[in-house]
């Protein structure tokens, strides 16, 4: 049964830096799951730059959904996950039409890939270290879309915690153990 250590917090507060961090310390081999797209320039060089930042005897796989699927073949220790907040975005788009997120569907395809990612990885031996962004601090977000994702994220990471062995949260570079 593998084990899962859940990685929290805001924008820029060292969630990404602290999880590869860990994955070094471990001293095992890594597989690298990026969620990201580059849909435009910036998010392009932003997905290089951190390329450019890993081990280069990581493996990585850029998987923007359906992360279960991919999860067999997977032969690494530790398996970072980078980033939930992404993956969720990426689910979400699925069901944008006219500027307004068919909810429902979206929620079943957020809980489906949960439910999916969760089995997969108590099934397997790996370690995995799953980042995400904590978006319920802020404000309620003006527009429809806005709240179908923070309410779909807010799920999904409330789902992770609960299953997770570890829960860290990161505020400005230092991790604190939630559970």
């Amino acid at each position: 049964m593998g084990q899962l250590t859940l990685i929290l917090g805001g924008a820029r507060s060292g969630k990404s830096s602290y999880s590869q961090s860990l994955a070094v310390e471990a001293g095992k081999s890594v597989t690298f799951l990026a969620t990201a797209q580059a849909l435009d320039e910036e998010m392009s060089a932003r997905i290089q730059k951190h390329r450019a930042e890993r081990s280069v005897d990581w493996e990585t796989l850029e998987i923007p959904v359906g992360i279960a699927s991919h999860a067999q073949q997977i032969r690494s220790d530790v398996v970072i996950l980078d980033c939930v907040t992404l993956l969720v975005s990426n689910l979400l788009m699925q069901f944008v039409k006219d500027d307004l997120v068919d909810e429902r569907p979206f929620m079943q395809a957020v809980q489906k890939e949960m439910d999916e990612l969760l089995l997969a990885i108590r099934e397997q031996e790996q370690s995995w270290i799953i980042v995400s962004n904590e978006v319920g601090f802020g404000l309620v977000p003006p527009y429809q879309t806005g709240r179908a994702y923070r309410d779909g994220l807010g799920w999904a990471n409330q789902r992770l915690a609960r299953e997770a062995d570890k829960v860290i949260f990161m505020v400005a570079g230092i991790p604190t153990i939630i559970k």
